[in-house]
C-alpha cells in the first residue's frame, strides 16, 4: 500500500513540476504588470524602480529560477496588489472554495446514492424513469448558463436570492444549487448502473428469497460492493468542483479561489496566480490519494 502511494506521490509531484513551469511562462505572456500598478505618465525611472523591485528587470530564465528557489523554501512570493504574501491571499479564498464544495459533494454524494440505489430497485418504474430522466439534463447542463438563468429567474425576477455575497444561508443556495446539478446527474447515473449490477447478484437474490427488506437489501447487501466504481467518480466530480468554481465564483461574486485567479490574472498578479494553481493541484493532488485509500477499505485486494 505504501508503495503504490509512493508512486502516485512521485507521479503527481512530476505532474506539479510541469504545470509550475507551464503557467510561470503563460502568466508573462499577459504583459508587463508596471502598465497596470504605475499611471500612464509615469516617468521612465519609476518604471525602471518597480520593475527592479518586483524583478521584473531580469531575464526570465533568471526570474524562473528565483521563483524555483524560492519555492523549494516555501516563499511563495509577494501579491503586488495586496503587498503581502501571496500564499496568505490565496489560503484565505481556498478556504471559501473548500467550504462550498465540501457543501457541495456532501449534499450530491448523499442524494446521488440514495437516489440512484432506489432507482435502481426496480428497474424501468416511474421512479427510474424520472431520476434517469432529470440526471440526463443535469449532466448536460452547462454551469455558466445555469448560473446565469438562476439569476434571472430567483433575484432578479422573483427576488427571492441575493445573486452574490456570503453574508448569509441565502447568498450559498444559488451557487451550490448550481455546482450540485452536473456531478448530481453523472453521480446518480453511475450509482444505479453499478447497483443494478450489484442486485442481480447471487447473494443479493438469497436475502430477497429468505424474506430480508428492501431497504436492508439496498443499503446493507448491495451499496458496499456497488460503490466501487462510484468512489471513482465521486473524485473525479470533486476534482470538476474545484475547476468548476472559477466560473460560479466569478458569475456569484463568490470570493473563493475560483474568483481570485481570474482577478490576478486580469491583474497580473503574477505570484498569486502560481500560489493559486499550485495549491488547487495540491488539493487535487490529495483527494485523489485519499480516493485510492478508499478504494482499499472497500476492498482490501485492491491493496495487493
Amino acid at each position: 500500500m505504501s508503495q503504490f502511494l509512493g508512486k502516485r506521490a512521485f507521479a503527481s509531484a512530476i505532474s506539479l513540476v510541469g504545470l509550475v513551469i507551464l503557467v510561470f511562462f503563460l502568466s508573462r505572456l499577459t504583459g508587463d504588470p508596471t502598465d497596470l500598478y504605475l499611471p500612464v505618465d509615469a516617468s521612465l525611472e519609476a518604471r525602471e524602480q518597480f520593475r527592479e523591485l518586483h524583478g521584473f528587470n531580469d531575464p526570465l530564465l533568471v526570474q524562473f529560477g528565483r521563483y524555483v528557489w524560492d519555492l523549494m523554501h516555501l516563499d511563495f512570493g509577494q501579491s503586488i496588489r495586496e503587498a503581502r504574501p501571496a500564499i496568505d491571499v490565496v489560503l484565505e479564498s481556498f478556504g471559501w472554495t473548500l467550504s462550498l464544495a465540501a457543501v457541495t459533494m456532501t449534499i450530491v454524494t448523499v442524494a446521488a446514492v440514495v437516489i440512484g440505489s432506489m432507482a435502481a430497485f426496480r428497474v424501468g418504474g416511474l421512479f427510474d424513469r424520472l431520476a434517469t430522466f432529470f440526471s440526463l439534463i443535469g449532466a448536460s447542463a452547462p454551469d455558466f448558463w445555469i448560473a446565469i438563468v438562476a439569476i434571472v429567474i430567483f433575484a432578479v425576477n422573483l427576488h427571492w436570492l441575493p445573486t452574490s455575497g456570503t453574508g448569509t444561508i441565502w447568498h450559498w443556495i444559488l451557487p451550490v444549487a448550481v455546482l450540485f446539478i452536473r456531478p448530481f446527474g453523472l453521480i446518480l447515473q453511475v450509482v444505479r448502473g453499478s447497483m443494478i449490477t450489484a442486485l442481480s447478484s447471487a447473494y443479493v437474490k438469497t436475502a430477497k428469497a429468505k424474506g430480508v427488506k428492501a431497504r436492508p437489501i439496498i443499503f446493507v447487501h448491495a451499496l458496499r460492493n456497488g460503490l466501487l466504481p462510484v468512489i471513482t467518480v465521486i473524485g473525479d466530480q470533486a476534482a470538476a468542483i474545484l475547476n468548476g468554481a472559477v466560473v460560479v465564483e466569478t458569475i456569484f461574486g463568490f470570493p473563493g479561489i475560483g474568483k481570485l485567479m481570474i482577478d490576478s490574472i486580469l491583474q497580473r498578479d503574477f505570484a498569486v496566480v502560481l500560489a493559486a494553481i499550485m495549491i488547487s493541484a495540491l488539493a487535487i493532488f490529495i483527494m485523489n490519494l485519499l480516493i485510492d485509500m478508499a478504494y482499499a477499505v472497500l476492498d482490501p485486494r485492491i491493496r495487493y
